[in-house]
């Protein structure tokens, strides 16, 4: 006896999780490249303080009371966006009909952009702030025992540049973040707004919002970092996402997608940045964990 049982699929797509971008809170958006490639910004020096000399001493080299007289320079850094990418994906029709509609070009390029392009672009602004930090202090394996001093050290060191106050944000690895509930010195401030709560903050700690940020989206040996928004620009200049119906030489969509983006620091804004890094041994037992 034989009897054929019946396979039945659902019209269901096992999605993979993947977090919305949290860039922006890390990030600003400051300037425009509209119309250009490439965009220039001054850097402006100033002028150092004299004692005013009120004339009882006779200084023949200085004509002014004022001191000498200084020139200001006025130079310019160039912000060029160099990544410019793309996809591509043909979606056939009998192959969209025959899943029950779940392989659709609009769902594809939803997924297409939630799982690849986002982490990509949220992955090399984090990189370039990490590589630019004004400052980084020698790797250190991070504890429950020394995780908050480490902080500290990253909030002293803002205040002693005269970073503003308001506005830093905390990031840090869901392994950080579990030593920090670990540290018998930290106590969360979890009292988060609502809006604030959906851009991705989880708490505040020191006057700075914490954000955590899975560490496949971060530098390999990411400890956490703090930063002010003012310093990093993080332009996409270009989004050009398009589904073509039966272009020629296909049978069904072709979707192609643009995206033309940049990261950057600015020279008088890097003391805005502290990045403290693991040691290569301890960001692999983290990422283990």
């Amino acid at each position: 006896m034989a009897i054929d049982l019946v396979t039945k699929f659902q019209p269901y797509v096992d999605e993979q999780f993947k977090n919305e971008s949290k860039r922006d809170l890390f990030t600003n958006r400051d300037f425009t490249w509209e119309g250009a490639h490439t965009i220039k910004v001054y850097k402006i020096s100033t002028s150092p303080m004299n004692d005013y000399d009120r004339g009882w001493e006779k200084k023949e080299e200085n004509w002014s009371r004022f001191g000498p007289v200084a020139g200001l320079d006025a130079t310019t850094e160039a912000f060029t966006l160099n990544k410019d990418r793309s996809f591509t994906f043909a979606i056939d029709k009998l192959d969209q009909d025959e899943t029950a509609q779940q392989l659709s070009a609009a769902s594809a390029l939803a997924r297409q952009n939630r799982e690849v392009v986002i982490p990509e672009v949220d992955s090399y602004a984090y990189s370039v702030m990490a590589s630019n930090a004004g400052h980084k202090p020698a790797a250190v394996a991070l504890t429950a025992e020394n995780i908050f001093e480490e902080i500290t050290k990253a909030s002293q060191a803002l205040d002693d540049a005269e970073v503003p106050e308001t506005g830093r944000v905390l990031l840090v690895t869901p392994a950080a973040y579990t030593l920090m509930k670990k540290s018998p010195d930290i106590t969360l401030d979890s009292d988060v707004g609502q809006e604030m709560r959906l851009k991705g903050v989880i708490a505040n700690l020191d006057g700075a919002a914490v954000v955590k940020v899975p560490a496949v989206r971060l530098p390999a040996d990411f400890g956490f970092m703090l930063a002010h928004p003012v310093a990093t620009v993080a332009p996409v200049k270009l989004e050009d996402f398009r589904i073509h119906q039966d272009p020629p030489g296909i049978s069904g969509s072709l979707v192609e997608g643009r995206i033309c983006y940049g990261a950057f620091v600015l020279d008088n804004k890097t003391e805005a940045i502290y990045y403290q890094a693991l040691p290569a041994a301890a960001s692999k037992t983290a990422s283990k964990g």
